[in-house]
């Protein structure tokens, strides 16, 4: 198997999404491969802002290389394993954009394994997100490529329609351990086969302020009713019932594909009386007074602040914002539910995959991701990176067993969906947004704006071979 693309990109693009991604939140994910190509050379080598290319490394914009092969991995420090040796093994390249003490937690894992036996070396090598994002579409040309690489769930199924993702599908169906929630399984899947393993995942819930219920006399809400009616009485003296971010970002896909599929509609088909309810109800929240205008310019930090200064009584967010609201608002006392239902209850997946080049040593990939995805594992490293494992068969409560929280989260997670998965997520994702920004707005009725951002999603699926 090749090694990295020369050496790897250390520019000062962090992973910074709130969807699931493993240093804010995603998870959720917000830019994918398209985004990356446009911004990408393929001829062998990417380009600085100034328009150098790169030969033996890729350069910041004052020439320098950003790592050297010496061994710093992109963000100033030695790569895991250069002090380890890997003589007599398989070497196994890793990418992974994981940053601060999950970081610590994911190469101390990968540590264990490589002690645990004595066939595969599995070498850790930090590249930031987007800068992962742009040397896979380099490799999608080049074939320089690491063997297993860690991807936002979001971004799975754009690089899997480019083919250089390895098939496992035989691998995962004869794999005893293959006991995995259908939503993590779902994003690593594209044209019915399965190019990777979830490594990690995470949810949206309902937070509500236990005091200001309880002094409005209001139970916890569990259906779009009660939800309406919870919010109505919440809505006082400057104070808004809910908050949930419709900024026009993928959060606000993120946020509203929740309400979406609770009502029986799929982020595909916009034109649909499930998906006028949805955003129907959404606008009509803020239309009435419940919630605010500004949701439109609010990212879900944006909510977890209004939230935590007394400003909204509920939100919508996921996990990441558990030590924010504690950080923020110390003595509040808040607590979570599951997202209130139409005619089910749903939540949108976000999280992390596990993925092998198709040049890679599939076998010795195998080897270590079986370890790693194992029950016991997967428990334990989930439990510290604070994120929920993506098997069926660890649930909430075991890996978080004192969080009620998080114990939450954990149901919440059985119902949560993946967006998509669809090669072109991005795209798509757009216009629902765009629809999102017009119906809330006010520029056009719901009916009209999701038939734009209908069309849009045909256009884009025309696209698609």
């Amino acid at each position: 198997m090749k090694r990295r693309l020369a050496i790897l990109l250390a520019m000062a693009l962090g992973a910074t999404t709130l969807f699931g991604c493993s240093t804010a939140s995603d998870s959720s994910g917000s830019s994918d491969a398209e985004k990356a190509a446009a911004d990408t050379q393929t001829d062998g080598g990417a380009k600085t802002e100034s328009g150098a290319k790169t030969e033996s490394g890729t350069k910041t914009e004052s020439g320098t290389d950003a790592a050297s092969e010496a061994g710093t991995d992109g963000d100033g420090t030695a790569a895991q394993g250069e002090s380890e040796s890997a003589e007599g093994k398989e070497e196994v390249v890793l990418w992974h954009y994981i940053t601060d003490l999950e970081k610590e937690s994911l190469e101390n894992t990968i540590n264990e394994y490589n002690a645990s036996q004595d066939k595969v070396y599995v070498k850790a090598e930090y590249v930031p997100r987007e800068e992962l994002l742009k040397q896979y579409t380099i490799g999608a040309v080049s074939g320089e490529l690491p063997d297993i690489g860690i991807i936002d769930c979001t971004d799975h199924s754009s690089f899997a329609s480019m083919g250089i993702f390895a098939d496992l599908t035989e691998k995962f169906q004869s794999w005893e351990e293959n006991q995995f929630l259908e939503g993590p399984i779902d994003s690593c899947t594209y044209q019915d086969k399965l190019y990777g393993i979830p490594f990690n995942s995470n949810c949206l819930a309902l937070y509500y302020d236990k005091d200001q219920l309880a002094e409005a006399d209001i139970e916890v809400p569990t259906t779009w009713d009660e939800l309406e009616k919870a919010a109505e009485a919440l809505t006082k003296d400057g104070r808004y019932g809910l908050a949930m971010s419709a900024i026009k970002t993928e959060e606000a896909t993120f946020q509203f594909i929740p309400f979406l599929l609770s009502a029986g509609g799929d982020p595909e088909h916009l034109n649909t009386p499930e998906a006028q309810s949805a955003l129907e109800f959404v606008a009509g929240l803020i239309e009435k007074g419940y919630m605010s205008k500004e949701i439109i310019n609010w990212g879900q930090t944006d909510i977890e602040k209004q939230f935590a200064a007394g400003q909204a009584s509920m939100m919508i967010n996921g996990p990441w914002s558990n030590n924010l609201n504690d950080n923020d608002a110390p003595d509040k006392n808040w607590g979570v539910a599951m997202i209130p239902k139409d005619k089910e209850f749903a939540s949108v997946l976000g999280g992390e995959n596990l993925a092998v080049s198709k040049d890679a040593n599939i076998d010795a990939c195998w080897d270590f991701i079986t370890w790693f995805e194992s029950k016991e594992v997967s428990k334990k490293l989930c439990g510290e990176i604070k994120k929920f494992s993506p098997r069926s068969d660890v649930s909430g409560e075991e890996t978080f067993p004192d969080d009620e929280v998080m114990a939450v989260f954990g149901e919440q997670l059985k119902v949560a969906q993946a967006r998509g998965p669809h090669p072109k997520w991005t795209e798509l994702s757009t216009a629902i947004q765009l629809g999102i920004q017009q119906a809330l707005t006010g520029e056009k009725s719901v009916p009209d704006a999701l038939e734009e951002a209908q069309k849009t999603v045909d256009e884009i699926n025309a696209t698609i071979k």
